[in-house]
């Protein structure tokens, strides 16, 4: 039984066998996206093992150059959402460069691009351009406001959706709204645009049709926040600024210690009664304020008060050794540096070590695990038009051809 076992396992990771998992193993993805969005939607599909091709301008696309590390053209964020991709560096405004561009969407399953309609339908990107080139494509378009609307054709960013959802105000002290230091609205975007594009590939597996899917970072953003718009809505509450306390449940907030801080979390009517207990105060167990996890978000403050004091003569360790025991769910708030070093980050297989000429870059390539996924040979973001040849020669161009092209092209030091 040993042997069959570890014979099934075997075949199930072997890339020849038939049982071997394929995930996107010969879907073919155009990715023409910038920034965050987009090019983590292609991200997450090369790791499921697609074949992307990024296009960018022969002299390179401005978010190469995005949080810069010192290795010319790749910044930490371009290392980041374009990794296990190819680059093609084709300048599709000119002739000869969309006539290679077109050649290329003929053999591709899917586009991904990150533009307004409008601006979408002026470069020759719009469904009804790239259908007439390949009649069962997948366009996915990620716009900053939807297609609907007098909005529409707005250039927006993460921080758009941010206050536009009403998350910066919700987020805030009270006298100014606060913006989260992470792009998390360019970043769901992404997924939810990865999504999509899967869901669309599964129905022309059925149907043999390409459609055009769209996601938007204002509508991500409305998504996370639309609890609390429902509240709004039905008279049920108007919630003010609430900093780090949650809006559900209390304590849950972020409290000072005498050496840094900690996140503590006390949800539900159990926790809550083991929490009172814990920090002496039984009596809060019978209070009317606190009797449920939406009485206790409403009154939060009152709660974070008790627990702020509680933390404020102990260290962070302190402090998190004596909730573990109480079973209360806690954590330290880190700095980067000291996430980098934590064993819960280090430790969970998130990170993938990325060789650069200044040192080995910590890239998060395990975000979803599936076991085609497994299989991606990870290899790190290109650097301009490092596969330019060989795309092209797949393409049918000759050497002289591939030549009039990669002569535009700056050289490896200064992409």
């Amino acid at each position: 039984m040993q042997k069959e076992k570890q014979a099934n396992a075997q075949a199930a990771v072997s890339d020849e066998g038939e049982r071997a998992p394929r995930g996107l193993r010969g879907v073919r993805v155009l990715d023409l996206g910038r920034y965050i969005a987009a090019p983590f939607c292609t991200a997450l599909l090369a790791d499921q093992g697609a074949e992307v091709i990024r296009i960018e301008p022969t002299s390179g696309a401005p978010d190469r150059e995005v949080m810069p590390v010192g290795v010319a053209g790749r910044g930490a964020l371009y290392l980041q959402v374009n990794r296990n991709k190819k680059s093609l560096a084709l300048d599709i405004d000119q002739p000869v460069g969309r006539a290679a561009f077109e050649r290329l969407v003929a053999t591709c399953d899917a586009v991904v691009v990150n533009l307004p309609p409008a601006a979408l339908k002026r470069a020759g990107l719009d469904y009804e351009s790239l259908r007439a080139i390949r009649p069962d494509i997948v366009l996915t378009t990620i716009s900053a406001f939807g297609t609907q609307g007098e909005s529409r054709d707005w250039i927006g960013f993460d921080g758009t959706g941010q206050a536009l959802s009403g998350a910066m105000y919700l987020t805030g002290t009270g006298e100014r709204p606060l913006r989260a230091a992470v792009s998390y609205v360019d970043y769901a975007t992404g997924i939810a645009a990865a999504f999509a594009t899967l869901a669309a590939l599964h129905e022309r597996m059925t149907t043999g049709r390409g459609q055009h899917v769209e996601a938007s970072l204002l509508g991500t953003a409305l998504a996370m926040t639309n609890p609390m718009l429902i509240e709004e809505a039905l008279g049920a509450r108007s919630r003010a600024a609430m900093g780090n306390r949650s809006p559900i449940a209390g304590p849950s907030d972020l409290f000072r210690t005498r050496d840094g801080w900690v996140m503590v979390q006390v949800i539900g009517d159990g926790m809550f009664r083991r929490w009172a207990s814990f920090v002496g105060q039984p009596e809060l167990i019978g209070d009317p304020r606190f009797s449920s996890d939406i009485l206790r978000g409403e009154n939060g403050e009152a709660l974070s008060a008790v627990m702020a004091q509680w933390c404020a003569g102990q260290s962070s360790q302190e402090c998190l050794a004596k909730l573990a025991a109480a079973k209360i769910p806690a954590c330290k708030a880190l700095s980067p540096a000291e996430a980098l070093a934590a064993p819960e980050n280090r430790d969970g297989g998130f990170f993938a070590e990325v060789a650069l000429p200044t040192g080995n870059a910590p890239v998060v390539t395990s975000l979803i695990r599936t076991a085609a996924g497994r299989l991606t040979q990870g290899s790190p973001a290109p650097e301009l038009g490092a596969d330019t040849e060989e795309l092209l020669a797949s393409l049918g161009y000759g050497t002289d051809e591939i030549g009039h092209f990669t002569a535009r092209r700056p050289t490896k030091a200064n992409s």
